[in-house]
C-alpha cells in the first residue's frame, strides 16, 4: 500500500496500533479458538463447541471448514426462517447494512393496520407506550428508555442536539463515522462552539479490543493535558465502513474513567446483536429499525439512559427534546426516573404513523421467538465463514474487517477484491465491481462499496462490503466468494 499520510486523517497517538495491514501476530491461532469458544456461548443447543478441537494444530480441518459444518448443522431450521421472507429469489440480498426486508408476518400486520387506520380515519397522537413496553425488554431497558425514532440519523440528532453543550466542549470520535452522527456534530460545532477530535481508525485483522481502549483513552488524556474540556465520546459499533465492532463495554470503561457522556451510533445493532443496553450503560444508542431488525422504513430505536445503574454510575446528562410535541422541564438528577418517561418526548411528535411501529414491534417479536442470541450467533458465523474464505483466496491482508478478536466481530465484512491492490482507491472500479456482481452472475448478488481513509494511504479506499444475515446460508457464501474471485480476475 502507499505510505503517504492521508491529509484527511489525524495522526495516531504515539504508541498506537501497528501497521493495520500487517499480518496477525503469533497469538492469532489462540485468538481464533477464543472467537469460536465465545460464539459457542449462548448459541443454544447448536453451539460451536465441536469446532474447538477442529481448529487445533493437530487437526487437518480448517477454520472455514469447521464454520461451514456448523452452519449446515442447523440448516433445516434456518431454511424455515428464510421462508418467512418474501425476497425476490432471482437476487441474493447482501446489503442489509443499507436496508433489510420485512418478514411476511410484519408485512401482513402493516397492511392490516394501514387498512384499519384508513377505514376509521385514525390519528397517531401517542407516545406508543404499549409498544415500547413490549419491545424494551428485548433490549434490556425500561420502556422509559426506549424511544421510537424515524431512523438512526434521526436518533443521533435527538441525542447530540438535545445536550446542553457549552462553548469549548470537546467530543472525541473517529474518522470512520456516518453522516448520521457527523452532521449533528457539525451543527453543534457551528451552533454551540464545541470542538471535535477525530481518532484515525486502524483497519484489517491486526487489531484488538485493547487497541480501541488505548486509542480513546490516550486521546482523552492528551486533550486534557492540553487544558481541553473533554465532554463526550461518540463512536460507531460497528462502523458501517469496515464492519469493525468497536467494543462498547471496554469503551464504556474509558467513558466512566473520565466522566464522559457516551453516544453510540448503533445503526446495525438492533436485529444483529443480542445486546442488553441497560447492562452496557451508554447514555445514547441510536439504531435502525429497517436494517437488521427488518422493520418498515422510517423506523428507528433510540436507547436513552434514564437510570443510574452499576453499569454506569455517572449522573444522567442534562438533555432537552428537540423534535417533539410534548415537553416537561425536569431535572433528572433529582426526579425519580419512573416519574419521567424521557423516551416519550422523542416518540411523541404530532400524529405518527402507528402501523409502522406496530410492524416494527411485530418484527421484534419474531426475533424474540427465534432467539436473539441464536440470530447473533448465526449472523457472526456466516460473517466469519466469509472472512475466512476471503483470507484463503485473497490473503488476510485483503480484509479491512478484523476476524480473530471476537470482541470486534460483526456481520459486516469489507475487503479489497482487486489483484492490483492500489485499484481499491479507484472509485469507478469499485462501482463497476458492485454493478457486475448483480448483472454478471445468476444469483444477482447485491453488495455495496464503502469508502474510507486508511492510515498511510494517499487517498480513500473503496472496499466491497457484504452483509450476512439470517436468510443466507453457507452455499450463498460459497457462491458469492466464487463469483467475487472470478470477477476480480476480470475487472
Amino acid at each position: 500500500m502507499p505510505t503517504l499520510v492521508s491529509p484527511h486523517a489525524e495522526a495516531p497517538l504515539a504508541g498506537g496500533p501497528p501497521s493495520p495491514l500487517a499480518p496477525p501476530g503469533p497469538d492469532a491461532p489462540s485468538k481464533r479458538r477464543e472467537f469460536l469458544r465465545m460464539l459457542g456461548l449462548g448459541a443454544g443447543a447448536a453451539t460451536l463447541g465441536p469446532l474447538l478441537g477442529a481448529c487445533g494444530s493437530g487437526n487437518a480441518q480448517t477454520t472455514s471448514e469447521a464454520l461451514r459444518a456448523q452452519l449446515l448443522r442447523d440448516e433445516a431450521f434456518w431454511t424455515s426462517v428464510q421462508n418467512m421472507f418474501v425476497l425476490n429469489p432471482r437476487k441474493t440480498f447482501m446489503n442489509i447494512g443499507t436496508a433489510g426486508s420485512m418478514p411476511a408476518l410484519a408485512l401482513d400486520l402493516f397492511a392490516e393496520e394501514n387498512r384499519k387506520k384508513a377505514a376509521e380515519s385514525g390519528n397517531g397522537y401517542s407516545n406508543l407506550l404499549d409498544l415500547r413496553q413490549k419491545v424494551a425488554p428485548s433490549f434490556g431497558v425500561d420502556a422509559s428508555e426506549l424511544a421510537f425514532s424515524a431512523n438512526t440519523s434521526s436518533g443521533m440528532c435527538h441525542a447530540i442536539l438535545g445536550l446542553d453543550w457549552q462553548r469549548g466542549d470537546v467530543v472525541v470520535t473517529t474518522n470512520h463515522e456516518h453522516g448520521g452522527g457527523d452532521t449533528p456534530l457539525a451543527i453543534a460545532v457551528d451552533r454551540f462552539g464545541i470542538e471535535v477530535s477525530r481518532i484515525a481508525m486502524p483497519v484489517g485483522n491486526n487489531q484488538t479490543a485493547a487497541t480501541y481502549v488505548n486509542l480513546f483513552d490516550e486521546r482523552v488524556r492528551a486533550l486534557k493535558a492540553q487544558g481541553k474540556r473533554v465532554r463526550a465520546m461518540m463512536w460507531s459499533s460497528p462502523t458501517y465502513k469496515t464492519g469493525t465492532m468497536l467494543p462498547i463495554a471496554e469503551l464504556m470503561g474509558v467513558v466512566k474513567t473520565h466522566g464522559l457522556i457516551s453516544i453510540v451510533d448503533g445503526a446495525h445493532l438492533p436485529g444483529m446483536m443480542d445486546y442488553h443496553y441497560g447492562n452496557l450503560g451508554m447514555d445514547f444508542m441510536s439504531g435502525a429499525g429497517h436494517k437488521w431488525q427488518c422493520g418498515p422504513g422510517s423506523t428507528g430505536i433510540l436507547i436513552m439512559r434514564n437510570r443510574i445503574r452499576s453499569s454506569n454510575p455517572l449522573p444522567l446528562p442534562k438533555w432537552y427534546p428537540v423534535h417533539t410535541s410534548t415537553y416537561r422541564a425536569v431535572d433528572r438528577s433529582i426526579v425519580p426516573p419512573e416519574s419521567y418517561d424521557i423516551a416519550a418526548s422523542v416518540t411523541s411528535c404530532g400524529s405518527v404513523h402507528t402501523p409502522m411501529f406496530m410492524a416494527l414491534a411485530k418484527a421484534c417479536e419474531m426475533w424474540d421467538s427465534i432467539g436473539r442470541k441464536k440470530i447473533e450467533t448465526y449472523d457472526l458465523t456466516l460473517a466469519s465463514y466469509l472472512k475466512e474464505k476471503i483470507a484463503e483466496r485473497w490473503g488476510v491482508d485483503a480484509l479491512y474487517s478484523p476476524k480473530d478478536d471476537p470482541k470486534l466481530l460483526s456481520a459486516l465484512t469489507s475487503f479489497n477484491p482487486f489483484p492490483n491492490k492500489t485499484d481499491v482507491m479507484n472509485a469507478q472500479k469499485a462501482t463497476a465491481f458492485v454493478a457486475r456482481m448483480q448483472s454478471d452472475y445468476p444469483q444477482g448478488f447485491i453488495v455495496r462499496s464503502a469508502d474510507f481513509p486508511v492510515i498511510g494511504a494517499a487517498s480513500n479506499h473503496y472496499a466491497i462490503r457484504v452483509s450476512t444475515h439470517l436468510w443466507h446460508d453457507a452455499r450463498d457464501i460459497d457462491l458469492l466468494v466464487d463469483a467475487m474471485w472470478d470477477l476480480s480476475r476480470k475487472v
